[in-house]
């Protein structure tokens, strides 16, 4: 056991400070120096290996489809993504749906719901929650990505991946969390059944939101590499290994409230270690990642 946890802080604090990954940077940067980028091998790369910080945002911005395969067509692309950005902004403002003091989120959904054909009548009307899913992704992305426009397109098109390719799988991952707890640690499992707590867990945060709000952002975005890259089945594994993290906690607790109360609450200063085995379970169950996992 003492092996097992030097080893996992080793792993975590490697990956960290950036010597693990010197082999998988080399193999990232020759598939970008393609001509035209693979995004099959760009998405097996992604759910194989966290993305170096450096090309995050690239590789992210290619698998959402912000920008096309073709090197040569980026600045292109992204010149009518920025004009497209100010246009629908220049727009909210003459409806003043927007002003000078309107928080960048909010001017974010504003211009997804002008895009998508949802905007409310009314600046008044209450958000819906798919606006609070919204709203919770922008803010985490936000701290990730430093460009206004490129921070938009990166919510909008995860937003709108969340919603299309990962719809029906999302709704599944609950049920699909109780299989894999049961088989993990099926004490805890009997414990968050008699507390009720089984369908009272905040399935919102952890699935809608993709654990936005939940995990800080060094955690969050190797979560969200393999869900952009096409898995949101790391979505349950994060969710066990949190479950398993703090299941001392979780038992002293009796009540399904105090349970989803501490849960949406978590302790911050463990969650690369927490994200880091969710990966490892991960490949435990599903073995070995290819991009359609």
């Amino acid at each position: 056991m003492a092996d097992d946890s030097q080893r996992n802080f080793r792993s975590v604090y490697y990956e960290k400070v950036g010597f693990r990954g010197v082999e998988e940077k080399k193999s990232l940067e020759i598939l970008l120096k393609d001509d035209r980028l693979d995004i099959e091998k760009l998405c097996t790369f992604s759910q194989r290996f966290p993305l170096p910080s450096m090309y995050r945002i690239l590789v992210w911005k290619v698998l959402l489809g912000i920008i096309p395969p073709h090197h040569e067509s980026h600045a292109l692309v992204m010149k009518y993504r920025k004009e497209q950005y100010w246009d629908i902004h220049h727009a909210l403002r003459v409806i003043r749906f927007i002003n000078d003091s309107t928080p960048q989120v909010d001017v974010f959904l504003r211009i997804y719901q002008l895009e998508s054909g949802k905007l409310p009548r009314n600046v008044a009307f209450p958000l819906e929650p798919e606006d609070e899913v919204f709203l919770a992704i922008a803010k985490a992305m936000e701290e990730m990505v430093e460009d206004p426009i490129e921070c938009y397109w990166l919510v909008s098109c995860f937003v709108n991946q969340l919603n299309s390719k990962h719809k029906d799988s999302l709704q599944q991952l609950p049920k699909i969390l109780e299989q894999y707890l049961n088989i993990e640690d099926n004490r805890l499992l009997m414990h968050l059944k008699a507390c009720a707590a089984v369908s009272k867990l905040p399935y919102d945060l952890w699935f809608k939101k993709c654990f936005a709000g939940c995990l800080p952002e060094s955690s969050l975005q190797r979560v969200w590499d393999k869900v952009i890259s096409g898995s949101c089945k790391i979505l349950v594994f994060v969710a066990v290994e949190i479950l398993l993290t703090f299941k001392m906690k979780i038992i002293a607790l009796n009540s399904a409230e105090k349970i989803t109360q501490f849960l949406e609450n978590i302790p911050q200063d463990n969650t690369d270690a927490i994200v880091s085995k969710a990966v490892d379970l991960w490949r435990t169950h599903c073995g070995t990642p290819a991009h359609s996992v």
